[in-house]
């Protein structure tokens, strides 16, 4: 459905991207997982045919997708990170704004305003100006305001950015109905966590650069390790902890010493182990890999760094 090649764009002497290619497919909730300034919102911003890029072409369904290429891009709903509602108006006079942007008029518009404050559950503030709402109902209310036009891919750059968190599940759950009933969704975030709940496929990018891109199982098995083991660096572990390092490296964080495990290792041997040295198994945590993890991995940072 949406297809980038080889799409560069710099700003002066930066390069907020660097080449990237990416193929979105029809009906995909594809999210874009990075930290502040990784070049997400520059990638939706060429996408919303907002920014033309330095190199690179960007097509939907085979179309153009440029900033002359009117027709390719009404068939897009933005949402973007920083709120665009007029804040002295209220929430039906906003959606009847953007509404008429889109072409639409009368009892269609009508129509299409109340399904939508019903959805996102403003419909009794509907007369309220949008100053006066909290801001998880003023994201709510943005993100309605993309869709009144009922595009076929949705953009949503970092939706969440300070809703609290009833509000962020609000959204979620509408935009998992929304992606159930068949509209394509691109989803930037720097949390992992809304990554692993709502995204299909994930495309980790820093620095402009797409470092990998799979499902979540898919990323999370270029880690060298499965399973990390944590447990408390005292006198009794001291021992285990020696002829563990014979089998990998063993880290320290303050109390704490830290092994992952490497594939295709057998947990019954270090099990084995534990209990050799007289350490029970309520000394360990298990954790499985996380997308945090695999960012450290691929970059050398966190994703909050």
């Amino acid at each position: 459905m949406l297809q980038l090649h080889s799409v560069t764009k710099r700003y002066g002497p930066l390069t907020a991207l660097d080449g990237v290619s990416l193929e979105i497919a029809r009906g995909e909730f594809f999210g874009l997982l990075g930290p502040n300034g990784a070049g997400k919102s520059t990638t939706m911003s060429l996408i919303a045919g907002l920014r033309t890029p330095d190199s690179g072409t960007l097509t939907l369904d085979g179309e153009p997708l440029t900033p002359a290429n009117v027709s390719a891009r009404a068939a897009l709903g933005l949402v973007p990170q920083n709120i665009a509602l007029y804040d002295d108006l209220s929430a039906d006079q906003n959606l009847r704004i953007f509404g008429q942007l889109y072409g639409l008029r009368g009892a269609e518009l009508r129509a299409r305003i109340d399904e939508a404050l019903e959805a996102v559950q403003l419909a009794d503030r509907r007369r309220d100006p949008v100053k006066t709402y909290s801001g998880g109902m003023q994201r709510r209310l943005n993100l309605v305001a993309a869709l009144l036009h009922r595009p076929k891919l949705l953009l949503c750059d970092e939706p969440t950015v300070g809703v609290d968190p009833q509000s962020r599940n609000a959204i979620f759950d509408f935009l998992e109905a929304r992606n159930r009933a068949g509209l394509t969704i691109i989803y930037s975030t720097h949390y992992m966590e809304e990554a692993t709940r709502l995204c299909s496929r994930i495309g980790i990018v820093d620095h402009g650069k797409l470092h990998a891109l799979g499902t979540l199982d898919e990323l999370l098995a270029r880690l060298p390790f499965e399973d990390e083991i944590h447990f408390a660096a005292t006198p009794a572990t001291a021992a285990f902890a020696t002829a563990l390092a014979e089998q990998g490296p063993v880290a320290r964080e303050n109390d704490t010493l830290r092994f992952r495990f490497p594939n295709g290792a057998k947990l019954s041997s270090f099990y084995a182990l534990a209990e050799h040295h007289g350490v029970p198994a309520r000394a360990f945590t298990h954790e499985r890999p996380t997308l945090e993890g695999l960012f450290l991995h691929l970059t050398g940072r966190t994703l909050r760094e």
